[in-house]
């Protein structure tokens, strides 16, 4: 069982920068792949950015490749960095984790943390 609690989430003007944390429970972290989702209202939930349990693979969705960067240390943080931020990044963000190699697809993630509040004022 894994157990994740994102915080960092806020109000933050475009342009400007956050940081996202995830704290994982559990003494098997390290072989999980994780991933980064958001939700904003009336939307799907998509992917925004995955990392292997080595950290070797990284995938990033379109529309925040170039501005946001995951990075995991060897204990038990996830991390987003998003700088450049737009309004249309304001959504809930959530940290997700799954066994076996990283994905894009939601679906294929097992744990799920309650998300985070970003929110991007023009």
């Amino acid at each position: 069982q894994v157990q994740l609690v994102e915080s960092g989430g806020g109000l933050v003007q475009a342009g400007g920068s956050l940081r996202l944390s995830c704290a994982a429970s559990g003494r098997t972290f390290n072989s999980y792949a994780m991933g980064w989702f958001r939700q904003a209202p009336g939307k799907e939930r998509e992917f925004v950015a995955g990392i292997s349990s080595g950290a070797a693979v990284i995938y990033y969705g379109v529309s925040v490749k170039g501005r946001f960067t995951i990075s995991r240390d060897n204990k038990n943080l996830v991390y987003l960095q998003m700088n450049s931020l737009k309004p249309e990044d304001t959504a809930v963000y959530y940290c997700a984790a799954k066994r076996g190699i990283v994905s894009t697809q939601k679906f294929e993630y097992e744990y799920w943390g309650q998300g985070t509040q970003v929110s991007v004022s023009s």
